[in-house]
């Protein structure tokens, strides 16, 4: 199989030959933005929308990355065609590159694009994303939107992996977070969503604003599936009939356990395994889908700017 395939550089080249510096400031000052598309049988699903919220993240951390939004069509079209898998991990990311010694001036940096595909990611392994993980409500508090703003997708991510750690040292597969206000905010690299009496809500404030977030809102929608975004209370997952969560690493995923607490039965709730069957059944079709080969050129893309 296929390890994948990396655009950085300005060239396509293997996963272990790809380089970059130990000084970008993406690194040493984790100034970076990025986001994850994917493909499914050949099929990127709501790829402008990943690559207009990466143009948001951008604008937020002031980078401006030296492709336009159609060369970068073609670059991530290209790493998956390379790869020779229709389903794909697909992510690019900007950061704010070298900046010269002695200096901190970050309008100073030459920022670095990168972007790769490389075999689907399942972000709690395929059994557990299809059929249900144990969730831990950290006390990490969540880094507040008022000091890195959770709609920028990027690499601040230290809340998240103590998060982690903690709810791997109490036998959980992954993590909630909670604000500084109290309210249920999101996972890492998930949002989450309570069903109480046949209705879905999600957070609203302090968190990434998923494209698979909006994909399950639109399936809602079509289904007549009371649907909001508002604040969630941390009590409110103990008293949920269900709770899923969803990424693009995943799709919809069921929580089927709090800590020692089963939610529910233990099991994937009906609602719940509904939106799952509905969203994987669409993604097989193509839905909100662009072919990877309508997007191939017959030339290597140019940098936009030096």
């Amino acid at each position: 199989m296929s390890e994948g395939c990396v655009f950085i550089g300005g060239e396509f080249v293997s996963p272990e030959d790809a380089r970059m510096s130990i000084f970008d400031a993406g690194f040493v000052w984790g100034d970076t933005v990025y986001d994850v598309t994917s493909t499914w049988a050949g099929w990127f699903f709501m790829l402008d929308e990943h690559l207009e919220r990466f143009a948001r993240s951008c604008a937020g951390f002031r980078l401006e990355s030296p492709y336009g939004a159609d060369e970068m069509r073609s670059i991530l079209a290209e790493c998956v065609a390379r790869t020779g898998l229709d389903n794909c991990y697909v992510k690019l990311q900007l950061t704010r590159g070298v900046i010269p010694n002695q200096v901190r001036d970050p309008r100073l940096g030459a920022p670095e694009f990168v972007a790769y595909a490389m075999p689907y990611v399942w972000i709690w392994g395929e059994d557990k994303s299809r059929n249900g993980a144990a969730l831990h409500v950290s006390g990490v508090e969540r880094v507040s939107s008022k000091a890195i703003d959770a709609r920028y997708k990027n690499y601040n991510r230290a809340d998240f992996v103590q998060a982690r750690f903690e709810a791997y040292d109490r036998g959980c597969d992954d993590a909630l977070l909670v604000g500084a206000d109290g309210a249920l905010t999101e996972g890492p690299g998930y949002n989450v969503f309570v069903v109480k009496d046949g209705a879905v809500a999600t957070p609203d404030a302090n968190v990434l604003e998923g494209i698979t977030r909006r994909a399950v809102a639109e399936l809602c929608q079509e289904d007549g599936i009371p649907f909001s975004c508002r604040r969630v209370e941390p009590a409110e997952l103990h008293s949920a009939d269900e709770v899923f969560a969803s990424t693009t690493a995943g799709g919809v995923m069921p929580v089927i356990r709090l800590g020692d607490r089963p939610i529910g039965n233990g099991h994937a709730g009906l609602l719940t395994s509904h939106i799952q069957s509905r969203y994987w059944s669409r993604r097989e079709e193509g839905w909100h889908g662009t072919r990877v080969e309508d997007l191939l050129e017959p030339a290597e893309p140019k940098r936009s700017r030096p």
